[in-house]
């Protein structure tokens, strides 16, 4: 048996089976932007430093250090020029999730496969040396950091002890918390269902100021997209307990599904127009599946 298949075996859980983690060690995350880290790591980075692989030359100027001078190509053409390597360096990921009470919702629960979801890519990047930040929105203000693949314990601890509670602030509140906390940039992933009274776009467009790299995951339900109810029903929200009695009819569930689908394609507007990238999930589909295909295409994990 391989190393990384016992490392796997040793810290998988409920939410990470040693399939998948030996699955996501072949991964690594990805940014359409460029940020720059604060610890050299494994990825190559577009800008130019000073590691071992060469990447170009440029003219001397006053001050440059004299050590990258090429003083081959000054004994031919009797002119300075400093060679240029590609740096390596770390990437910031921030994992944010949704757990309000909507969220335990469906079997499993939308809970239970943002959790996955989130356990999922922290591994790719823990494995890759990233600067890893976990948080639920109740956690905003004290988010699990981590970098290194021997902090996955951690990980996993924090995210399987982690439910779906009913003090779970409000989605523009968790953010703003959450901006307060982490000064850098770089890739952040919201997973949410998105059903927040107050909205979600305030909250999203604190992120899109802080210039970070930002992914929306919707995560909703089957049940949520194709409801199997009829009869005389008595509708409560688990959130804030308000109750509304309905006749569910074949008509009612035709404006059911048209204001789903606009409430989508609101979301997927909202979040093309600020270049956020918008991926809908379900909560039936399996989370490597979700990570390996559908982020893959959308450029979060290569």
């Amino acid at each position: 048996m391989s190393t990384s298949l016992e490392t796997a075996n040793e810290t998988s859980s409920s939410l990470l089976t040693p399939e998948m983690m030996s699955r996501l060690e072949r991964m690594e995350l990805v940014s359409r932007k460029i940020f720059r880290g604060r610890m050299k790591g494994e990825r190559r980075s577009k800008r130019k430093g000073q590691s071992v692989e060469f990447a170009d030359f440029r003219n001397y100027v006053s001050g440059d250090d004299l050590r990258f001078i090429d003083w081959n190509l000054y004994a031919r053409m009797d002119r300075l020029y400093l060679k240029l390597f590609l740096e390596e360096e770390d990437l910031h990921f921030f994992t944010f999730v949704d757990d309000s009470l909507s969220m335990n919702f469906g079997e499993p629960t939308k809970y239970y496969v943002a959790r996955q979801i989130a356990a999922s890519l922290a591994y790719i990047g823990l494995c890759r040396g990233d600067r890893v930040s976990v948080s639920t929105f109740s956690t905003a203000g004290s988010p699990v950091v981590l970098r290194g693949k021997s902090n996955v314990h951690r990980l996993l601890g924090f995210l399987e002890g982690a439910s779906a509670n009913e003090k779970s602030p409000p989605m523009e509140e968790a953010v703003k918390k959450f901006c307060l906390r982490n000064s850098g940039k770089g890739v952040v992933v919201v997973i949410s269902d998105l059903m927040n009274k107050s909205g979600y776009e305030s909250a999203m467009r604190m992120l899109v100021a802080r210039e970070m790299d930002i992914f929306l995951i919707h995560l909703l339900s089957p049940e949520e997209l194709n409801p199997n109810v009829q009869g005389d029903l008595k509708l409560v929200d688990c959130e804030d307990g308000d109750t509304k009695e309905v006749s569910v009819s074949a008509v009612l569930l035709q404006r059911y599904q048209q204001t789903l689908a606009n409430f989508i394609e609101q979301a997927r507007s909202f979040c093309n127009k600020r270049s956020i990238t918008y991926v809908p999930a379900r909560s039936d589909q399996a989370a490597d599946v979700l990570v390996n295909e559908y982020l893959r295409t959308r450029g979060l994990v290569r």
